[in-house]
Parts: structure tokens; C-alpha cells; sequence
């Protein structure tokens, strides 16, 4: 019977054909090669201009084919785009050298790989701006150190505009910032280095009335050239004086965007603050009433990093929240204008360092976190078929395509891969199989009532439906929380997760089931079942007091443990840190020097190996705690001392992670808590919202509390997989829930403790099955994976073990005692009773 589920094969099918080709090319490939097989016109003239642009880069003339080709573009004026016809472009964009920068930059991102990876794997480089020291006088100790997080805050705005992925942000001492960008190379990436590497600060100079080159510059002016392009692509230039204090900076700008008229022209809205709204109005006034005075009007020009972008008229004073730039402007132009507009800094930085930094795990370290997820994927899948045979191997199956939809997925949105990332993949796999144990469970029970495979099969996986819909959901709230307050690993780690919930239930409720009705139509007749636990006769609810009271006293000293640590429990990211630069003759591997920081009590630290791109000579820098990094050179120069590690320099950084951070951590796990009991208390009602709100928040507590105990340090992906403990917690509670409403119907007679210990019964050995698939994931992370992994992979072997814990002793007891173990008050709560013809009146509870 193909036809019931030829939808699904299709579907099915299409889906997995889109995520393995989302996912291709794999690597990156040469953009030489790529240019020339991707050129569709004119192939021998453009075979012959590649010919140039080798011998260009070979005489050293040029870093890059990316570069000599817009070089040799640019001096011939050739429009590249002749050879690409394929690449649609602006139709109104003639200037040909911005046409070949556009049809370049995009060649060049179809010549990557597809799915790309993090700074921790793959390098990427590196830069240190600093603030000019005669600005940085000006201001006192407090402002400046203000003004610097400001800069830091519109860096981070544009690095995540240019899509690079997770960037490192953050102060060096008081007067530096420095920059980590994943996966860029100034060698294949000039355009994005040049637009970061000077962050600019934003003008609203005025124009001189009158006066305009070749005449004598008038004090307090200086002379600008303004570049303007014509109708049919055409440029020419204009000479200005500019005053040379500006009348206001660009901090008073709130927004900027391009819009079209109702002819098609473009303009660009500014939104301002309310002091900018003050300031700007003060300024056109000036400007009106000097123009009117001079007998034309007057001119405000735009002024980034000493370059004129624009120099508009200024008719009349402008007091108002928003104002607009008009002229002919190109599609193109609007955007780089309102881009600009968007970028104001209050300080001027210069470039003082400029690295290509090499993966900060070593290769063996990183080949160490790919082995683990290999291997818990498969203790995961032989599990799955030691217990359920041909289940198992369907399981296995929809596994296949839920990590396929899963990369596909991230590919094709360009989230980067990361080692926390790796480890949310892992995790998600391990939770995935969740699903399918619950039909197979549900299975077993229809099978034992006699029922036939396909009549099983049918009932288990409507059974179990609703369940699963329940917790897959609650986890895309937490991921949605966790995406919409975090920032960085966090919220990289929640866009993974949700990606991974996503593609559990399409390749379990499609696929999975798909490919059982398919086999069952096929002759399949019996399905092995093997299980871990019999049936067990244990009074759930007399144990649940004192397993919650011993429960709950153990979070309270571990958190107690956690208050008096103090800051001491923040890793670097959030606490900050010293770093120190050395060279070196022999290549420590980064493993090693991990050994070394653990022997010696220095304990958390972060490493690179970077090159600096003036002299090409590669140096180690190493992170640590404050007042650590000295006593971890001299160990490593004690256990390396044919290394020849001798410092170059030191300093201390700023947190990566600031104070808003901190609290939109903590405001993730409230909101978390929040919606846990609102959806919960919705879904089925307001005693099972308490518990599991109870359970959710034991578990976090007890992570937060056995985490600090066990000495591990606070950082971004630790509060990241923290909050993926959460809504571990949450799907083992709804899973108990489930069962609980599903016994208060069917056992109308039934007091509520019996119901209760009925259906945790029933749960309690799916509930050991899933929690043993997830902890074998998570521990193949935490035996074979290092570093960052290894701290992850702990996190989650307390997650998995408390949430199991809490979902059988804590929630479930405290629907209980919500109740006072009388079921006629969750009756009354809640319609749960079963409906007949006539009323009729169940027996008194206890």
C-alpha cells in the first residue's frame, strides 16, 4: 500500500536531496579554478585576462587572483560581468568598477564551502585598534572606559552585518579593543578586512558657503573631494571645504534605511535620537540662516573616517525625529550611504595589530571533538538497534536524515559551525531517538493487548503523538528564548537546537513512521523488543518526600557553594583575564599546554597561534585568569625548556562577555521558568505548570550548583548548554505528565496517588531507555573530547541525570502536593474526568 505513504516518500526524498546539496561544495575551493569554470561568455578572452592575473600574483605584484583580477578590472576598465551572465546584477548600476566589486564579493561566496566553521576550528584573523592617545586624554577614566564600550557595541553591530559568525569582541587594558573574526583570511577577504579594520568615526561637518577649491582655504576649513556618479555610470568629482570640527557626531543617529519614491528614486531616512533630534536642529538652523545670508544654499556633509560620502542642501531647519537624504542615487549607493550612517564612533581607533590566527584547538584536539560525536552517534544507534532490532534500525534511519536536515539547514542559512555547536549536534541526537522510543514503548503495550503489528504501530505512534508535540514544543520556546536574549555561542547554540528540534519531528513523525508502515505493507509481521527494566511495584509518591527534601537540601549547599565563590566562578569571558604573547622556536601543542595549566593550578586557558601579517613570524598567545599567565609561561618554560619560549608582551582583556550579557542570561532562565508554566498550565493545567516550573528550576540550580562544586569556571557555551538542560528537563516532565492526564482518564475509580504511581510505572522504563541514549552521547563528548567539549559534555551527564531524577520525584510529587493527594481538587481544576450520558460520581480520593 504505497499510496498512503507516497506523500510522505516524496517529501521525504525532496527534503533530503535539499539538504545534502545545501551542504555542497564541502571545502572551499580555489577561486582561480572556480572563475574559470563558472565564466559563461567569452571564455577565451576571459581564459586570456587570468592569464594576466596569474602572472600578476606570481611576480608578487598582487596577494590574490581575487585582488589582480579587480586590479587588472579596474585599470582597463573591463566589466567582468560580460563573462558571468549568469550573476544577476543591479539593471541601474553602471559604474563598472562597483559592478565588479558586487559580481566579485559574490563569486567569491559561491566559491566557499557551504556549511563553514568557527574560529575554534577553522582560524581566522585577527586585529587590536587603539585609541588615539591624544583623543583618549581628553576624557576622564570613567567616560573613556563608557565611549570604549560604545565602540565595541557598534564593531559587534557591524561584523554581524558582514554575517561573520560569533566574533570575539572585547577591551585590551583601557584604551585597545580587539577583534576575532572566524573563517576570514585577508588574503581572500580584502574588501571585508578594509571595511573593518578602520572603524570610523561618523561627521556632520558643514559645508563653506562660497568658498571652494582652487581658492585659499578659509580658516577652521579643509579641503574634501566628494565623488558622484552619473546617470549612465559615468564618475566625476567635486572639491569642497569642510569645516573641520563637526557640528554634531554620528552617536545622535538611532536608525538609518533606504526607500523608494513613488518615481522610483531612492532616498535614505535618518531616525535620530533625542539629543541628535536637538542637534540636528540646531545645525540646519545655522545652516539656513548662513545660506540665506550667502544667497544660496547652504550644505551639511557626511564624513566617515575623513572620506565625504554625501554633502546634501539644507533648506530650513530641520526639528523633527527624522529627516531624509534626496538625489540620484543608485540602489547601491542608498544602501553604502544608510551602512554608513549606521556606523557612528565617538573615538577614532587606529590599527595596532594585525594577526592571521591559527584554529585555537589543536588538530588533534579538534580531530579528538569529531571522534567523539562519531562515536556517541554510534553507541547511540547500537543501542537503539540492540533494543528494538528493526525499530532500532528505522530509528537509525530517520536519525540519518534528521542530521542531514540539520546540516543541510545550517548550510544553507550560513549559521558556522563551532565545537559547542558540534556538541548541540551530538546532544540533539542523542534526544532525537527520544521520540522514536516513546511510539516504540507506546508499541509495546498495544502488542502485549494482543493487537496486530500494524494496528501497534498505528496506536502507539497516536499515543504517543501528543506527547511528543508537547515536548518538542516547550524546546522551541526555550530555543526561541535563547536565540531572542542571547548573543554569541548563546545564541548560536540556540539557533543549532532549534534546527535540531525541527528536523527531529519531520524525520521521526514523517519519515520514521514512514519507513515502519512501509516495512509492515512489505510482510513484516513481529518486532523484536528488548527492554532494560521489568515492570516495577514501587510506591513512587512515599519515596518522593524525601528524595525531593534530600534533593532540594543538596541544591541549596551547592548553591550556597556558588554564592560564596562569588566571581571566582566566572571563566574568562565573563570575568576577563591576562594574556600574554611569546615566540617560540619549537610548536607546543595546544593539548599539552592544557596538561600544563591544569598541573599547575592555573586552570582555565584559551590559546591561539597567530601570525602577524607584516613579518609572517608565528607567536603563541595564551589566556588566562587574572594573575595567571606569568605562572603558566614559567611552567611551560620549566616542562618545554628546548621550546624556546621567551614573552614578547602582556596585557589584560576585557570579558567577552559584558554585564548585559550576564543579566540576559539570567533573564533567559526567568522567562524560561515563565513560559514553562504558562504553557504547561494551558496544556494540561495550573498543578502540573507548578511542578514541572519546580523540576525545571531544581535542575538548573543543581547544574549551576554540581558544576561550580566540580571546579568548572562560567562561560558562554556553559550557560548556552545550561539552558539546553532546561528543556531536556521539561520534555521528561510533559512525558510523565502525559501518562499522568492519560491514567486520570482512564481510571476514573482511581485515587490520585495510585494514579500517580500507575503512571510513572508505566514511564519509568522509556524514561531510563531515552535518558541512557542521551548519556551515552554526552559521554562519549566528555571521555574523548577536550577542552571546551569536555566542560560542555559535563554539563550535560548532571543535566540528564537530574532531569530524569526530578521528572519521577520532583515534578510528579509536587502536582501531589499541589493537590494535597486529593483528586477531586485537580478535578476541579481541570476537565480530565471522562464524559457519559449521565452524570456520574467517581469515588471519594484520598
Amino acid at each position: 500500500m504505497l499510496s498512503r505513504n507516497l506523500w510522505k516518500l516524496i517529501l521525504s526524498a525532496a527534503i533530503l536531496a535539499w539538504a545534502v546539496s545545501s551542504m555542497l561544495p564541502l571545502k572551499d575551493r580555489d577561486f582561480g579554478q572556480f572563475v574559470r569554470s563558472e565564466a559563461e561568455a567569452k571564455q577565451a578572452d576571459f581564459n586570456k585576462l587570468m592569464t594576466k592575473v596569474a602572472e600578476r600574483v606570481q611576480a608578487g605584484q598582487a596577494p590574490s587572483v581575487f585582488v589582480a583580477l579587480k586590479q587588472i578590472a579596474r585599470e582597463e576598465k573591463i566589466d567582468l560581468s560580460q563573462y558571468f551572465p549568469q550573476v544577476r546584477l543591479e539593471a541601474n548600476l553602471k559604474n563598472i568598477e562597483k559592478r565588479n566589486n558586487i559580481l566579485l564579493d559574490e563569486l567569491l561566496r559561491r566559491s566557499k564551502g557551504r556549511l563553514q566553521l568557527g574560529l575554534d576550528l577553522k582560524g581566522g584573523v585577527a586585529f587590536t585598534l587603539e585609541v588615539d592617545e591624544q583623543v583618549a586624554a581628553k576624557f576622564n577614566e570613567s567616560t573613556r572606559k563608557e565611549k570604549l564600550e560604545k565602540a565595541i557595541e557598534i564593531i559587534g553591530a557591524r561584523v554581524n552585518s558582514l554575517g561573520v559568525a560569533e566574533p570575539i569582541i572585547r577591551p585590551v587594558g583601557d584604551t585597545r579593543i580587539e577583534v576575532q573574526l572566524a573563517g576570514v583570511t585577508t588574503k581572500d577577504n580584502p574588501e571585508v578586512m578594509n571595511s573593518l579594520k578602520k572603524p570610523a568615526r561618523l561627521d556632520f561637518r558643514m559645508v563653506h558657503p562660497y568658498a571652494a577649491p582652487p581658492q585659499e582655504v578659509p580658516p577652521g576649513y579643509e579641503p574634501l573631494t566628494l565623488e558622484n556618479e552619473g546617470r549612465n555610470g559615468e564618475t566625476y568629482t567635486e572639491e569642497l571645504y569642510v569645516k573641520r570640527i563637526p557640528e554634531m557626531t554620528g552617536s545622535g543617529v538611532a536608525d538609518s534605511y533606504p526607500v523608494m519614491d513613488e518615481f522610483g528614486r531612492f532616498k535614505i531616512i535618518l531616525r535620530f535620537t533625542k539629543e541628535g533630534k536637538e542637534q540636528f536642529a540646531q545645525v540646519t538652523k545655522a545652516i539656513a540662516d548662513e545660506g540665506q545670508r550667502a544667497g544660496r544654499l547652504g550644505r551639511l556633509a557626511i564624513v566617515l573616517d575623513g572620506k565625504l560620502y554625501s554633502a546634501p542642501t539644507v533648506r530650513e531647519q530641520i526639528n523633527s525625529d527624522s529627516a531624509e537624504i534626496s538625489g540620484s542615487f543608485s540602489q547601491r549607493e542608498a544602501i553604502d550611504l544608510a551602512s554608513v550612517l549606521n556606523n557612528p564612533l565617538d573615538l577614532p581607533l587606529a590599527v595596532k595589530e594585525q594577526n592571521e590566527v591559527g584554529p585555537s584547538l589543536a588538530t588533534d584536539a579538534v580531530s579528538s571533538g569529531v571522534r567523539a560525536s562519531l562515536i556517541g552517534t554510534v553507541a547511540v544507534c547500537a543501542f537503539m538497534v540492540t533494543f528494538y532490532a528493526t525499530g532500532g534500525i528505522v530509528a537509525v534511519l530517520s536519525l540519518a536524515v534528521n542530521i542531514a536536515i540539520i546540516l543541510g539547514v545550517m548550510a544553507s542559512i550560513g549559521v558556522t559551525m563551532t565545537m559547542p555547536g558540534l556538541a548541540g549536534i551530538v546532544l540533539t541526537i542523542g534526544m532525537a531517538v527520544d521520540a522514536n522510543i516513546l511510539i516504540f514503548e507506546r508499541m509495546r503495550e498495544e502488542l502485549a493487548l494482543g493487537k496486530s503489528l500494524n494496528n501497534s504501530n498505528q496506536a502507539g505512534f497516536e499515543k504517543a503523538l501528543t506527547t511528543i508535540l508537547d515536548a518538542h514544543f516547550v524546546q522551541l520556546i526555550i530555543c526561541a528564548i535563547m536565540i531572542w536574549l542571547g548573543t554569541g555561542p548563546i545564541k548560536g547554540f540556540g539557533f543549532t537546537l532549534l534546527i535540531g528540534v525541527i528536523s527531529t519531528l519531520f524525520s521521526v513523525l514523517i519519515t520514521g513512521h514512514m519507513l515502519m508502515e512501509m516495512l509492515v505493507d512489505a510482510g513484516l509481521q513481529k518486532i523484536t523488543m528488548r527492554r532494560m527494566l521489568g515492570d516495577l511495584k514501587v510506591d513512587f509518591v512515599k519515596y518522593g518526600k524525601p528524595a525531593a527534601i534530600g534533593s532540594v537540601a543538596l541544591v541549596l549547599v551547592s548553591i550556597a557553594y556558588v554564592v560564596y565563590q562569588g566571581d571566582r566562578i566566572y571563566g574568562i569571558d565573563f570575568a576577563g583575564g591576562d594574556q600574554i604573547t611569546a615566540n617560540f622556536t619549537t610548536k607546543i601543542d595546544a593539548a599539552a599546554i592544557r596538561r600544563v595549566a591544569e598541573q599547575s593550578g592555573v586552570g582555565e586557558v584559551n590559546i591561539t597561534y597567530a601570525s602577524d601579517l607584516g613579518s609572517g613570524k608565528e607567536q603563541l598567545k595564551f589566556e588566562t585568569a587574572y594573575g595567571k599567565s606569568d605562572q603558566l609561561l614559567s611552567a611551560l618554560q620549566k616542562a618545554y625548556p628546548n621550546a624556546g619560549l621567551v614573552k614578547q608582551g602582556g596585557s589584560q582583556i576585557g570579558a567577552t562577555i559584558g554585564k548585559e550579557i550576564k543579566w540576559n542570561a539570567i533573564l533567559s532562565v526567568g522567562v524560561s521558568m515563565l513560559v514553562i508554566l504558562l504553557y504547561i498550565a494551558f496544556r494540561f493545567e495550573f498543578g502540573f505548570g507548578i511542578g514541572a516550573m519546580a523540576s525545571t528550576l531544581h535542575d538548573i540550580l543543581m547544574n549551576i550548583g554540581i558544576f561550580v562544586l566540580f571546579g568548572h569556571k562560567f562561560s558562554a557555551p556553559m550557560v548556552a548548554a545550561i539552558l539546553c538542560v532546561a528543556g531536556y528537563s521539561i520534555n521528561e516532565t510533559v512525558v510523565v505528565f502525559d501518562r499522568i492526564r492519560e491514567e486520570l482518564k482512564l481510571n476514573p475509580t482511581g485515587n490520585l496517588r495510585d494514579v500517580i504511581n500507575h503512571a510513572i510505572t508505566k514511564v519509568f522504563a522509556r524514561t531510563i531507555m531515552t535518558a541512557t541514549t542521551t548519556f551515552l552521547a554526552a559521554l562519549a563528548l566528555f571521555t574523548f573530547g577536550g577542552g571546551q567539549l569536555h566542560d560542555i559534555a559535563f554539563t550535560f551527564l548532571v543535566g540528564i541525570v537530574t532531569s530524569t531524577f526530578s521528572a519521577i520525584f520532583i515534578a510528579a510529587q509536587v502536582f501531589y502536593w499541589w493537590h494535597k493527594g486529593d483528586r477531586k481538587h485537580v478535578e476541579a481544576h481541570h476537565d480530565i474526568a471522562p464524559k457519559y450520558e449521565w452524570a456520574g460520581s467517581s469515588r471519594a480520593s484520598e
